[in-house]
């Protein structure tokens, strides 16, 4: 039934697909969006974009949507309650910011060692992630709407070499979340900065290392310039979902034709962000590489010392919080089965393409 609904009017993906005639007597709305997100988050930011333009296509521009920058209308993690209190209609934000409201909401966007990005949409669409999520979300007065995917992001920018667990001990790494619980757990103290304090708190020294995004978007900031080491995996955001926000109340307001519109745009926006990424990021990481940075990849001994460190920090999180555990426990069944598939199907054959495609590369 949820993917149904979901995918209710999918013919609105495009324009053509309704006719602007069928629109003129539909009702003019305006609705206002705050992103929590800066302009020059451009692939981030522009899903938003994105999603205002094929409403307003498919409806003949009488469903008009105004995309509003981080800072605009509210600071960027006030999203959520801008859109709960209906200060703004909608909202296009990454919902593991509000873990500090309940862990639960990280489900929405990424956990460490979790799904991959066609794995989180595998999860919302067909696995029974949308119908836990909207649950969760139908108490705080939000209706949400899967709209953008990163892609597996990186680890991040170091200024010294990390080895071994040992060099974890004290590291001042800006990292929050989740990921930042593992990690303190791991020796780290984590640091919470928005994105335009930490290229100075980098140079400076005020912290040690960062996690910011990928490729494209880190090389716009230049961590490269100060911290030459560049980590991967980022294990924390495997297949980070950015999501559409709406107002409960005027969701239900709103025409049953321009409530498909609106998701179906969420659709389209969702898959175009993560081929934008798909697109810009190895370019980016070619210039980055060209530039001196040093690609590593996290050790085995720390990969594991993670896992462990996440996988106990679930089971605490689950056994005093209900809610937690009712998204956790489904959640995990679908990601061991997703990994066992992934495992005979994609990786061996990603493994093969990697080691055939050398030559190309050189």
């Amino acid at each position: 039934m949820q993917r149904r609904k979901f995918l209710a009017g999918a013919g609105a993906l495009s324009a053509a697909a309704l006719p602007v005639a069928a629109r003129a007597d539909g009702p003019l709305i305006r609705w206002r969006l705050a992103s929590s997100f800066p302009k020059s988050l451009d692939t981030i930011f522009d899903a938003a974009n994105t999603v205002a333009q094929h409403v307003a296509a498919a409806t003949g521009g009488r469903f008009q949507i105004q995309v509003f920058a981080a800072g605009e209308l509210v600071p960027g993690p006030g999203v959520f309650d801008a859109v709960r209190e209906g200060t703004v209609q909608l909202g296009h934000t990454s919902s593991y910011y509000y873990v500090g409201k309940d862990p639960t909401f990280a489900f929405d966007t990424a956990v460490p060692f979790g799904l991959n990005s066609r794995q989180q949409t595998a999860w919302m669409m067909q696995g029974g992630g949308m119908a836990l999520m909207r649950e969760l979300f139908r108490d705080h007065g939000i209706v949400n709407i899967p709209c953008g995917n990163t892609g597996a992001q990186m680890g991040g920018w170091y200024r010294k070499e990390i080895r071994t667990l040992s060099d974890l001990k004290g590291l001042k790494l800006r990292i929050g979340g989740f990921a930042g619980q593992v990690m303190a757990r791991l020796g780290v103290v984590p640091q919470q900065l928005p994105g335009s304090e930490i290229y100075p708190a980098l140079e400076k020294g005020v912290i040690d290392a960062a996690e910011w995004v990928g490729p494209y978007d880190d090389e716009k900031l230049g961590f490269n310039k100060v911290a030459r080491y560049y980590y991967f995996p980022g294990w924390w955001e495997g297949g980070p979902q950015l999501s559409l926000y709406i107002n409960a109340q005027e969701w239900e307001r709103l025409p049953r034709d321009y409530q498909a519109i609106l998701e179906c745009a969420c659709l389209y926006a969702h898959a175009d962000m993560q081929a934008a990424y798909d697109v810009k990021n190895p370019q980016a990481l070619k210039r980055l590489i060209l530039t001196g940075t040093q690609m590593r990849r996290f050790s085995d001994e720390i990969m594991q010392a993670a896992y462990k460190a996440t996988t106990a920090l679930y089971e605490e999180t689950a056994a005093r919080n209900p809610r937690f555990r009712k998204v956790y426990e489904p959640w995990r069944k679908f990601r061991n089965e997703q990994i066992a598939w992934f495992g005979i199907a994609e990786r061996p054959f990603d493994n093969f393409m990697a080691v055939a495609g050398e030559p190309a590369r050189k």
